[in-house]
């Protein structure tokens, strides 16, 4: 019997083919008490399976190094890393040793205890990426569990090709026994992945996470049709199952019939050509058609992100996060040295053209430091975060700043300020951007030089934009959280995500403003939110001014294509009508 199952699309394009269940990665707990003479050997289970978890994941970073892009993309290795960095958090394993040593709970127990502290504290994190991190974390716990039990990871042995005989519905698809794959799990943690690097999984289908969780990032960098966020798949889907994963609309087809295999094969196939249209893009110039020249950048999360970058056609980074280096570290923030050499290699990964890197974005609900960790703890989106957290730390974000100050001079470099809304802040920010030159100075350390700018994602700021003006080389819209803090909707709350309206005309007039206002004073200005890489926006924009646009890599050939469409010259008007719209959502939508 057809039915379908509805999740979030995050990779566009049709996958149809067999299901390719992975059992839940969960493993049984034993909860009991031990002797207090059992407490050093609980503790040496725990790091034993804990080494035994890191040493598989070195194994698997051993082989990436021999693999080419296709197979193992920078984002897994990325991620791995963030596993690696997740085992050797000091919070994870000093928390275990507390219930072990003062509770005496088995060591299993222990562990899964810690991970609900630690869990709780990522539900709590205001950005949206870092908050999804929590799966990373509970997939290496579960990884550490079933080294300390012995299990095998249930990816260990990839299943072979499906045998089940075919129906008349197969024949539409295939006449070879080479049918495609579809990956069905409740999750996938990046070493599981690669455990199927070797095989041809034409899908993902993933029963949590959402449009920035791991799988979504990997399946978007191998460019793989994948629902996630699917509810009960894994356990509605029937092993061998046929299925069609429909990534434009974040719908899976279960069990489908012949006219339904038919209509989207039709769909894959159209897909496909667009695709091959789109690959032919890569080094034609960005260009609308009254000969106005976009700048299309990419949004990066780690240094090694910008090769990937360059070969999606980017013409420079419009914002690397650099909060990503600051992540689970217990506090111990990642010193001069170690900042310096990742914003190198961002920057000479990206081959002389530009990198934009934003001071951190976190604050005290981050947890990474415990003596702020209740200053903001009832609204973490409102509390001591981005600017306001480095101010608070002038000696961190000095750190920062030097750091980003030495990168520069290897390459064109941007810094960019996030969440400023005072005049106060601007200048404490630009009086300790000349503390950090002076310091530098007086060691003796070559720097290059930085434009400075400012992020836009408070409506306080849009509404003054005069003093941001004066102090700034170039100004960048942040749209997730303009959005946010505009509408008040809090992102992570499924229960107003409905909501979250990028239509909605304040959003819109707070956007055209900001551009416009930017033109007549002859600074740069980008979008780097997720509005930037959405193509169903893109003439909008473009009617409104806006010149540049960074957004995943991923996404750059689809919206390069609309602006090789448009001819900006007659989209003004409709533009400034869209933005006069009481629902310009509606007008928009007759206009597509």
């Amino acid at each position: 019997m057809t039915f379908s199952i509805h999740g979030l699309a995050v990779t566009r394009g049709i996958a149809i083919g067999r299901a390719v269940l992975v059992a839940s990665s969960r493993v049984d707990v034993a909860h009991y008490f031990i002797e207090p003479s059992q407490v050093d050997s609980e503790i040496d289970r725990v790091r034993a399976g804990r080494n035994a978890v890191v040493d598989e994941i070195h194994r698997l970073q051993d082989s990436i190094a021999h693999m080419g892009p296709k197979e193992a993309p920078h984002e897994l290795a990325a991620l791995l890393d963030v596993h690696l960095m997740l085992l050797n958090d000091e919070e994870l394993i000093g928390g275990v040793k507390h219930w072990v040593s003062d509770r005496l709970y088995n060591a299993e127990w222990a562990l899964t205890s810690q991970l609900e502290v630690i869990a709780r504290q990522f539900d709590e994190m205001e950005d949206e990426y870092l908050r999804e991190r929590k799966a990373d974390l509970e997939q290496i716990t579960e990884r550490v569990l079933r080294a300390m039990k012995g299990v095998a990871s249930p990816m260990a042995h990839p299943p072979g090709r499906p045998t089940r005989a075919k129906s008349q519905q197969d024949l539409l698809l295939d006449d070879t026994v080479d049918v495609p794959l579809i990956l069905i799990a409740h999750d996938l943690s990046p070493a599981d992945m690669l455990q199927f690097k070797q095989s041809v999984f034409a899908g993902f289908v993933t029963d949590v996470g959402g449009r920035t969780s791991h799988t979504a990032i990997v399946a978007r960098s191998l460019d793989i049709p994948a629902v996630v966020g699917a509810r009960l798949s894994s356990q509605l889907v029937r092993q061998d199952d046929w299925v069609i994963v429909d990534g434009d609309a974040g719908v899976v087809v279960v069990d489908p019939s012949a006219i339904l295999l038919a209509e989207y094969g039709f769909r894959q196939r159209q897909h496909e050509l667009e695709r091959g249209r789109l690959s032919r893009l890569l080094h034609t110039p960005a260009v609308t058609l009254d000969g106005q020249k976009i700048e299309l950048l990419a949004n990066i999360e780690m240094p090694e992100d910008a090769a990937g970058a360059v070969r999606a056609g980017a013409v420079g980074v419009g914002l690397f996060r650099s909060e990503f280096l600051f992540m689970g570290r217990d506090g111990k923030l990642p010193n001069e040295e170690e900042q310096y050499w990742a914003y190198r290699r961002a920057v000479e990964g990206m081959q002389g053209l530009p990198v934009t890197i934003r001071t951190v974005d976190v604050g005290a609900d981050k947890q990474f430091d415990e003596s702020l960790q209740d200053c903001a703890h009832l609204n973490p989106a409102l509390g001591l975060r981005a600017i306001r957290w480095s101010l608070a730390d002038p000696a961190m974000f000095l750190t920062q700043l030097r750091a980003i100050l030495r990168a520069a001079a290897h390459g064109k470099t941007k810094l960019l300020i996030p969440m400023l809304v005072h005049a106060t802040e601007i200048r404490q920010t630009m009086f300790l951007v000349d503390r950090a030159r002076a310091e530098l100075d007086n060691r003796g350390v070559a720097y290059g030089p930085v434009e400075i700018g400012a992020m836009i994602e408070i409506p306080a700021a849009a509404l003054t934009l005069g003093v941001f003006l004066k102090y700034f080389d170039f100004l960048s819209i942040g749209t997730n959280d303009l959005i946010q803090y505009t509408l008040a909707i809090d992102r992570a709350d499924e229960t107003v995500a409905h909501l979250y309206d990028p239509m909605h005309p304040a959003v819109l007039r707070l956007v055209a403003d900001t551009i416009a206002r930017c033109q007549a004073q002859g600074k740069g200005v980008s979008v780097c939110g997720e509005m930037a890489g959405d193509t169903s926006l893109t003439r909008l924009l473009l009617g409104l001014g806006l010149r540049s646009f960074s957004m995943h890599p991923a996404q750059i050939l689809a919206v390069k294509q609309e602006i090789l469409r448009a001819d900006t010259s007659k989209l003004v008007s409709w533009a400034q009508q869209v933005v006069a719209e009481d629902e310009p959502g509606l007008l928009l939508a007759r206009s597509s």
